[in-house]
C-alpha cells in the first residue's frame, strides 16, 4: 500500500521530542546496543578507533588568518570538547609546539552548565584582536554567536551577541558588522534561514540596526560580507534563490546596489581588482559561448562598467574537471580532477595574458589539496597530499620558490600488501563510472564496503582514513569509492546528468558498481555492505528498496528518506533545486518512484539495514530515518536504529561518540557480510581496452 502524506501513520515521530517519539527512540537504541556492542570484539575496535581519533600526533591542522599565526581547533582525550588555540610558525615547525590555548571548550561547558560544541570563528581584520565565536548547543547548525577578546582570552562583556539561531555575521570593522539571523517573525525563509541582513553598531540594541537587505520568503537565504583588503575595501549583499542560484550586489557607501551581472548560477569571487567567475552551466558573452565547467577572469571594475572582456584561465574537457580555485597574494591556485586524480597548477595575471606553471612541492600519485594561503600578506601556501594507503604529508609552499614539510600523519594501519586501483563500470545508458577498490588484490573475494555520495556537486577523492583502515582493511575487508553521478568528479555536467527528473542515473551508477564488483569477483551480493550519508543516506535507501539483491547490508546515516516532505522539514525546502518539489504533481510524479520511505515492500527480502541519526541535526529531520525504520519493522524486515542525542549533522559531538558509531557501524557490516562464500576473479567486460585492475596510487 502507497503512503501519501494524509495517511502517513508515521507523522508522530516527527516530532521531535515529544514523549512517545522519545520512547521509541530509547527502545530502538537500546535493542541495537544490545545486539551489536555486548561481545569483546565491539569494545576492542572501539578502542582502537578512538585512538586514531585522538592520536596525540596526528596533524593538527592550521588555519590562517592573516596575523602570521598558526590557528588550530584541536580535540583529544582530554579535551573531547576541544581547545581553539594558535602557535607560531617556528613553533609549529617543532614535533611537539608550544600552544597558546584561547578557548577551552571543555572548561567553558563546565562553568556554563552548557552541552556547548565549537561550530565557526571570524576574526576582525585587521587588527585580530577581537572575533566572534560560534557555539552550538549538542552541534546543531543553530548556534549562539559571542564575541571574544583575543588579547585577555575572555569574551567581551556587552560585546556583540546573538542568541541560538542559524545566523551569519561579518565584521565590517572593530564597532561595527553585518548580522543576518532570526529577528523575529517574519525574518526566515521557508528553508530556516535568515530572510534580512542588518548593520548593527556597536553599544545598540540588535532591534535597532540598520536593515540593508532583504530577500524573499521563498528564497534560500540572504547575506552581506565585507572585503578589508586594504586599498580595495568593498562590501557586497546577496540572496540565495535556491541552492545553486543567487543575485549578488556590490553595496556603495551611499547604500546603493549595483548587480554583479553574471549568470544567476555561477560562482565568482573577486581579488583586489580581479573577478573570477566560474559556470555551472554554458553562458553565451561578447559573441563566445563558454561551457559548463569554465573558469573565467576579468576586471572587476571594468565589468562593473559594463565591458565583458573575460579570459578563460581553465576549460573543461571530458576527463578533466575544475574542482576549486584559491588566491595567494599575487597569483591564482587552481586545484583539478582528471578521471579523479588531482592536479595543482599556477596562474599569474600579466599585462596582457596570465602564464601557467605547476605548483611546487605537489607529489604526483597522492591526492592533494590546498589547506590554506593568505591572501592578504603573500604568496605562501598549505597543502595536504594523501591517498588510501598513504597517511598525509603537510607542506610549506611558496609560489616561485620550494616547499618544506612541516608535519606527517602517522601510519593507523598495516598496508603491506594492499593496493588501490581504478575501475570503470557501466551504467545502463552506457556511461562509464569509475570507482576506486583499496585492498588485497590476491585475496579471494569477501566482505567489501561500498560507499558513494552522488549529489549536489561533491566529489568522492582519496583520503587516508585511519579509522576504515583499522576497522575494515586491517581485518581483510575490502574498500571502495564509487564516483557515481550528481558528484563534481567530472564537472558540472556530471552533476547536473543525475538532477531532479534524472536523480536515478546516480542510483544506476551505483548499482552497476556493485554488479560491477560482483562481476570481478571482488565479492558477492551477499558480501557487499554499502554505506551513505546524508545525501548519501538517501541513496542507501533507494538501493536498499530498488536493488536488494545487489548487496547483503545497508548502513544509511543521518538520511534523508521521505521525499514527499524532505521539504517541509528543517532546511528541506533548500534541496528542492537538487531534487524537485514533491507539492507539484509534475515533480512527485518521478519523486514518488524512487523516495524509500515510499517505495517499502513487504513482498522482496531486503538486506539487513542499519539506520543512525541524531536528535540534534537540525538540518536533516531525524524523523526521516525514524519513520523508515518504523515502517520497515512494520513491512518484518531486518532493521536496526540508533538515535544519538547530540552531534547535530554529523550525528557526533566529540571523538567518544565518533568512535562509537564508527565501531557500531563497522560491527553490524563484518557481522552479517563475514562468512559468505566468495567467488572467483574473473575479468570483467568493462576492462576491455584498459589494464585491468590497473594500481594507481599508493
Amino acid at each position: 500500500m502507497a503512503i501519501d502524506e494524509g495517511d502517513d501513520p508515521y507523522l508522530w515521530l516527527e516530532d521531535l521530542d515529544g514523549v512517545e517519539a522519545a520512547g521509541w527512540v530509547r527502545e530502538r537504541n537500546a535493542e541495537t546496543v544490545a545486539a551489536l556492542t555486548g561481545d569483546e570484539r565491539f569494545g576492542t575496535l572501539r578502542t582502537e578507533i578512538w585512538q586514531v581519533l585522538d592520536a596525540e600526533d596526528r596533524i593538527p591542522y592550521p588555519g590562517w588568518r592573516g596575523d602570521h599565526y598558526y590557528y588550530n581547533f584541536w580535540q583529544d582525550a582530554a579535551h573531547p570538547r576541544g581547545l581553539w588555540r594558535r602557535t607560531t610558525l617556528d613553533q609549529y615547525r617543532r614535533r611537539e609546539p608550544e600552544w597558546d590555548v584561547l578557548l577551552d571548550v571543555d572548561a567553558l561547558a563546565a562553568a556554563e552548565g552548557e552541552n556547548w560544541v565549537w561550530s565557526d570563528v571570524t576574526v576582525l581584520r585587521p587588527g585580530y584582536e577581537r572575533c566572534l565565536i560560534s557555539l552550538s548547543r549538542g552541534g546543531a547548525d543553530a548556534a549562539v554567536v559571542r564575541e571574544f577578546d583575543l588579547v585577555r582570552r575572555a569574551f567581551v562583556e556587552d560585546g556583540f551577541t546573538l542568541p541560538e539561531a542559524k545566523s551569519g555575521v561579518c565584521w565590517i570593522d572593530a564597532d561595527h558588522i553585518y548580522v543576518a539571523t532570526d529577528f523575529g517573525p517574519g525574518t526566515l525563509t521557508t528553508s530556516g534561514y535568515p530572510r534580512v541582513v542588518k548593520r548593527w553598531r556597536r553599544g545598540t540594541p540588535l532591534a535597532e540596526a540598520e536593515v540593508i537587505y532583504e530577500g524573499r520568503v521563498d528564497d534560500v537565504g540572504v547575506g552581506a560580507s565585507h572585503d578589508s583588503t586594504p586599498g580595495f575595501e568593498r562590501d557586497f549583499v546577496g540572496r540565495s534563490l535556491d541552492f545553486y542560484r543567487s543575485e549578488s550586489y556590490l553595496l556603495t557607501e551611499t547604500g546603493e546596489q549595483i548587480r554583479i551581472a553574471v549568470p544567476e548560477d555561477a560562482g565568482w569571487d573577486v581579488h583586489r581588482d580581479w573577478l573570477v567567475i566560474w559556470l555551472r552551466s554554458p553562458w553565451q558573452v561578447g559573441g563566445v559561448t563558454h561551457p559548463a565547467g569554465a573558469l573565467l577572469a576579468t576586471r572587476f571594475d571594468a565589468f562593473l562598467a559594463g565591458e565583458r572582456e573575460l579570459t578563460v584561465l581553465f576549460r573543461p574537457d571530458g576527463r578533466r574537471s575544475l574542482s576549486y580555485h584559491v588566491w595567494t597574494r599575487n597569483h591564482l591556485i587552481l586545484a583539478t580532477l582528471a578521471d579523479v586524480r588531482s592536479r595543482l597548477e599556477v596562474l599569474t595575471p600579466g599585462e596582457t595574458q596570465w602564464r601557467r606553471e605547476p605548483l611546487a612541492g605537489v607529489p604526483e600519485d597522492d591526492h592533494s589539496s590546498i589547506v590554506d594561503t593568505d591572501p592578504d600578506n603573500d604568496d605562501a601556501y598549505l597543502l595536504a597530499s594523501e591517498g588510501f594507503l598513504q597517511p598525509a604529508a603537510l607542506r610549506l609552499g611558496q609560489v616561485g620558490g620550494g616547499a618544506e614539510i612541516l608535519k606527517r600523519e602517522p601510519a593507523f594501519f598495516d598496508a603491506e600488501g594492499l593496493t588501490v586501483r581504478q575501475h570503470f563500470a557501466t551504467s545502463p545508458d552506457g556511461t562509464r563510472v569509475p570507482y576506486f577498490v583499496v585492498g588485497n588484490p590476491d585475496a579471494p573475494g569477501g566482505p567489501t564496503l561500498l560507499t558513494g555520495y552522488g549529489g549536489y556537486q561533491v566529489s568522492m577523492t582519496p583520503d587516508y582514513d585511519g579509522v576504515i583502515g583499522r576497522g575494515w582493511l586491517a581485518r581483510g575487508g575490502t574498500y571502495v569509492v564509487a564516483n557515481i553521478r550528481g558528484g563534481g568528479e567530472y564537472g558540472p555536467e556530471w552533476h547536473r546528468a543525475a538532477m531532479r527528473e534524472n536523480r536515478p542515473r546516480a542510483y544506476e551508477d551505483f548499482a552497476a558498481v556493485a554488479a560491477d564488483l560482483a562481476v570481478r569477483g571482488i565479492t558477492t551480493p551477499a558480501q557487499l555492505g554499502i554505506e551513505g550519508g546524508s545525501n548519501g543516506g538517501l541513496l542507501m535507501g533507494v538501493m536498499l528498496t530498488r536493488y536488494p539483491a545487489l548487496v547483503g547490508a545497508v548502513v544509511a546515516q543521518v538520511p534523508v528518506l521521505d521525499m514527499r516532505r524532505y521539504h517541509r522539514l528543517l532546511a528541506g525546502a533548500s534541496w528542492m533545486a537538487e531534487y524537485g518539489d514533491p507539492d507539484r504533481a509534475e515533480d512527485w510524479a518521478y519523486l514518488r518512484e524512487y523516495s524509500p520511505y515510499h517505495n517499502i515492500r513487504s513482498g522482496p527480502a531486503y538486506p539487513p539495514v542499519l539506520l543512525v541519526t541524531s536528535t540534534r541535526d537540525d538540518r536533516v529531520h531525524p524523523g526521516h530515518a525514524r519513520k523508515m525504520a518504523a515502517r520497515l519493522r512494520e513491512r518484518g524486515h531486518d532493521v536496526s536504529y540508533y538515535e544519538n542525542v547530540e552531534g547535530g549533522h554529523g550525528a557526533a559531538a566529540n571523538n567518544e561518540q565518533r568512535a562509537f558509531l564508527s565501531a557500531l557501524t563497522l560491527q553490524f557490516l563484518w557481522r552479517k557480510l563475514a562468512g559468505q562464500p566468495h567467488l572467483p576473479r574473473q575479468v570483467s567486460p568493462d576492462d576491455a581496452g584498459e589494464p585491468v585492475g590497473r594500481s594507481i596510487l599508493r
